[in-house]
């Protein structure tokens, strides 16, 4: 399959990181109010019900979606089981620089998913388009000054976050493998819900898990609601039939640079809600991000 870059598909591509920007400061703002897996099953449960009126069908024993279950079993597990209950779970133990400089790695992450487990070659330009991505994304998190690099410090957050990197750069490259019908295939909502049949699965586990090894409690009130209902609908159902269409176009190598406009759109959002007004070096990281969006996707 031959990728291009659309600017279609470059506005695909950017909502998605838009959306998941909102995501992690949402997410943030209720870390107190719910347990962090519980927050995902919930918000999963959610998005489970408003897609139901358009791809009710998937649900019928005769639909196609069926002889490919292991697949959707694994994207379901990577994408919707794994990803977000592990950024959820980071944000409780771990500052919101550290892990958006762990998720920052994303591109490297698609690149070595794909040379070493898909047969991707990686090009020279792939390598400076990282170089200079990864640097807008470091000049954002410093916020313009370098020094405050060296004080970041690991904690176990920090490497939940690594793994969910992982586990996004996974999911991205199956989702160009294509095995299931034409049919399914074109119908977006079928395509998303069959994925979600089962990461409710995996995410249910995994939030009984939480329940049972830990006490844990939700506090019920409508800052939990407007969160539930944000998340539900923009980061789950928009970002994600954005990001699906993106990577199939593109290519997951190409799509995983743009995943680095995330944490200058998380900057731009908390400057927006705490009153700081943006800096000059918001408009310089800009620049990098995309400068290394445009030379690693030139032909």
């Amino acid at each position: 399959m031959r990728h291009t870059l659309t600017p279609g598909t470059a506005v695909l591509l950017v909502i998605a990181p838009l959306m998941w920007a909102g995501n992690a400061v949402v997410g943030r703002l209720v870390h107190e109010l719910v347990p962090p897996i519980t927050l995902n099953f919930l918000r999963w449960l959610l998005a489970f019900g408003l897609l139901l009126p358009l791809a009710h069908g998937v649900l019928r024993p005769d639909s196609p979606v069926w002889p490919h279950w292991r697949r959707y079993a694994l994207l379901g597990l990577l994408g919707i089981g794994t990803y977000n209950a592990l950024q959820y779970l980071a944000l409780q133990t771990s500052t919101p620089i550290n892990v958006t400089l762990v998720g920052s790695s994303m591109p490297v992450w698609m690149l070595a998913v794909g040379a070493l487990c898909f047969g991707a070659a990686v090009t020279r330009q792939q390598l400076v388009g990282a170089a200079l991505s990864m640097a807008g994304v470091l000049l954002v998190l410093s916020r313009g000054e370098w020094s405050q690099l060296l004080s970041l410090r690991l904690v176990p957050g920090d490497v939940f976050m690594l793994l969910a990197t992982v586990s996004w750069a996974f999911y991205s490259w199956l989702l160009v493998r294509t095995s299931e019908p034409a049919s399914v295939r074109g119908d977006w909502a079928a395509f998303l819900m069959a994925q979600m049949v089962f990461g409710l699965l995996w995410s249910g586990g995994f939030a009984g898990a939480e329940w049972a090894l830990a006490p844990s409690h939700i506090t019920w009130g409508w800052p939990l609601v407007a969160a539930l209902a944000f998340i539900a609908i923009g980061p789950a159902v928009v970002a994600y039939r954005c990001w699906g269409i993106g990577v199939q176009r593109a290519g997951p190598a190409i799509a995983g640079f743009f995943s680095n406009l995330t944490p200058l759109f998380a900057a731009l959002m908390s400057a927006a809600f705490l009153g700081e007004a943006p800096r000059a070096y918001h408009a310089l990281a800009f620049a990098l991000i995309v400068g290394g969006i445009v030379v690693s996707s030139r032909r």
